[in-house]
């Protein structure tokens, strides 16, 4: 496994590795690798010939106040683990890399990315679509890996994909979660053994969600209701939204019909968790 830090070495690398017939799996990250990190690498390490890692904090994508400073790093760690999934390279750039001078072109999924999340973090999208446009132009890949976990960001970056002609293929996979059905997330660190507990609440919610509507359940609002009640009876969350959407545009849903994205956000201590289930209504009224 090769770790590098600049653009030009990573393509130099890729470049020689394509010229061997290679497919080029990408797996994006911010660092602070677990479980579900692994297996999107474990997935393109199966599917491709050689594995692209990347290991990169992007600033742009924090708001002012945000948690950028304190989000987690541990890039030894992070390596050991990469390393046995059998990626091939690691790309670990510093800001001034990514961003050596000031940036005056940005890439926005309108419409999709104002939806959900952006709402509570205002300018969050654009800054993830940029930089994983400038990843997708270094790397080059064939075939991109993200995580179900993060539903917003991976249907925005496969809606930039397609308008904007890029020439990778997004495979998105299954959340990653604990035994207690909460989603992995570099977030979970910030959470202490109380606040870990209680975060417990969210897939709860979601699971109770997806009974309603494979009961038969079809008004939205009654859903997020019964959602929301669950999760206040939990003194340590605080909600940000709950909503029930369309899993490809994101457009807010009343009567659900067909597959449904069953989104929330819910901060509990200095962790901002999101979570989601998508999931096919059963037939019928109600």
């Amino acid at each position: 496994m090769k770790v590098v830090k600049t653009i030009k070495e990573a393509r130099g690398i890729i470049k020689r590795a394509k010229e061997k017939g290679n497919i080029i799996g990408f797996v994006p990250t911010m660092g602070a690798l677990h479980r579900g990190h692994l297996s999107l690498m474990r997935t393109a390490k199966n599917k491709c010939d050689y594995v692209v890692v990347s290991i990169f904090v992007n600033p742009t994508q924090f708001g002012a106040g945000g948690d950028y400073r304190r989000y987690p790093r541990n890039l030894e760690k992070d390596l050991k683990l990469a390393r046995q999934t059998g990626a091939d390279l690691i790309f670990v750039p510093k800001v001034p890399e990514m961003y050596p001078e000031e940036q005056l072109s940005w890439v926005e999924v309108k419409k999709m990315q104002a939806r959900l999340c952006d709402r509570f973090r205002p300018g969050h999208f654009q800054g993830v679509a940029t930089v994983v446009t400038k990843l997708f132009n270094i790397v080059q890949p064939d075939k991109a890996f993200l995580g179900q976990k993060d539903a917003q960001q991976a249907r925005i970056i496969k809606k930039m994909v397609k308008d904007l002609n890029l020439d990778v293929k997004i495979e998105i996979l299954p959340t990653v979660r604990e035994e207690d059905g909460l989603a992995m997330s570099s977030r979970n660190a910030y959470l202490n053994s109380r606040e870990r507990k209680a975060a417990a609440v969210l897939y709860k919610s979601l699971k109770n969600a997806g009974c309603s509507i494979k009961n038969g359940e079809k008004k939205a609002g009654k859903i997020i209701q019964k959602m929301r009640r669950l999760i206040k009876k939990e003194p340590l969350a605080g909600i940000d939204y709950i909503e029930i959407v369309d899993p490809e545009s994101l457009t807010p849903l009343k009567i659900i019909k067909n597959e449904v994205l069953v989104s929330l956000a819910v901060r509990i201590g200095k962790a901002r968790l999101i979570d989601n289930i998508q999931i096919r209504c059963k037939k019928g009224k109600k």
